[in-house]
């Protein structure tokens, strides 16, 4: 959860992510508003999550301020023990205000999902 928690450092792991800019922090010190700068070739865009955390358990996340190019996006990680390590969950839902074919839509979530899960492991495991 450190590493999903630590935003200014997406840039170096999270592909598409070029700036990640904590706004506001709750009374656990944990971010609860963040400002992406997203470069996804076709998905260039800039927007505002809100964030709740569930302990170390898990986070999840709603558009707080939509972008040029995306209305919705939600999702969450949720983190388990899992043996010896960690089984971690990653749910998307990303909305476009330009229309798309829902299953190019949802072949490009899956790809966000696979691209974020490899990155975070990568991550974890460098630490």
């Amino acid at each position: 959860m450190a590493v999903i928690a630590d935003f200014p450092a997406y840039p170096e792991w999270a592909g598409q992510v070029k700036k990640a800019e904590v706004l506001e922090t709750g009374a656990d010190g944990r971010a609860s508003r963040v400002r992406f700068v997203l470069d996804a070739g076709v998905i260039s865009d800039e927007y505002v999550l809100g964030y709740d955390w569930d302990d170390d358990a898990g986070v999840s996340w709603r558009m707080v301020e939509a972008g040029k190019m995306l209305s919705g996006l939600t999702g969450s990680y949720r983190l388990a023990e899992n043996g010896g390590g960690t089984e971690v969950t990653y749910d998307l839902a990303v909305d476009l205000k330009v229309p798309m074919i829902g299953m190019i839509k949802r072949k490009a979530e899956k790809v966000i999902v696979d691209t974020a899960l490899k990155g975070l492991k990568r991550r974890v495991e460098s630490r």
